[in-house]
């Protein structure tokens, strides 16, 4: 059975969207830990702005570090206005919810969640999701969307780990996982 995780970057004040401020202190280190996260999967789980944005990008930058994985894996595309996909991705129809619960049945390695704020919000209240790689940056925005919406969720810490340049990889689980 595999797992859903979900993985962000965001601000010490909860912002996630258009992660500009990530360069200064995005490091090997930092690198690495991507690099790992992404071999412990077998696809990708996209909201229809994610996929559109790295569809957009990452094809046409081979030579990056992790293109080759994150070019090569499948993706699925949860959206209702997506008409066709490509760059190795299916899109989800119907119930999102009862699809991600029939990928998680199937036998393999884990689904990646990046970005992609609706899905993550959808598949958080359907508690579909077991677990999430945060990456908290020590910036603060002030404002711009944030990951969890104002419902309470409780987590338990699985590891942490601060990189040189002030970055805390978090891991949790939901607290009734």
């Amino acid at each position: 059975m595999s797992k859903v995780i979900a993985a962000e970057y965001l601000t010490l004040d909860g912002v996630m969207e258009s992660p500009a401020w990530t360069a200064p202190y995005f490091n090997d280190e930092l690198g690495e830990f991507q690099g790992e996260l992404m071999a412990s999967c077998d696809a990708l789980l996209l909201g229809r702005l994610t996929y559109e944005a790295f569809a957009g990008a990452w094809p046409h930058m081979p030579d990056a570090p992790g293109a080759a994985r994150m070019n090569s894996l499948p993706k699925y595309v949860a959206s209702r206005t997506l008409q066709t996909a490509e760059w190795n991705a299916q899109i989800i129809e119907g119930n999102v919810g009862a699809a991600v619960a029939r990928l998680k049945r199937e036998p393999g390695q884990n689904l990646l969640i990046y970005g992609s704020a609706q899905l993550v919000e959808y598949l958080r209240q359907h508690s579909l999701i077991d677990e999430y790689r945060l990456m908290v940056f020590p910036v603060v925005l002030g404002s711009g969307k944030r990951l969890f919406a104002e419902a309470p969720t409780n987590f338990k810490l699985k590891s942490s780990h601060t990189t040189s340049t002030g970055v805390l990889v978090l891991t949790y689980q939901s607290a009734t996982a």
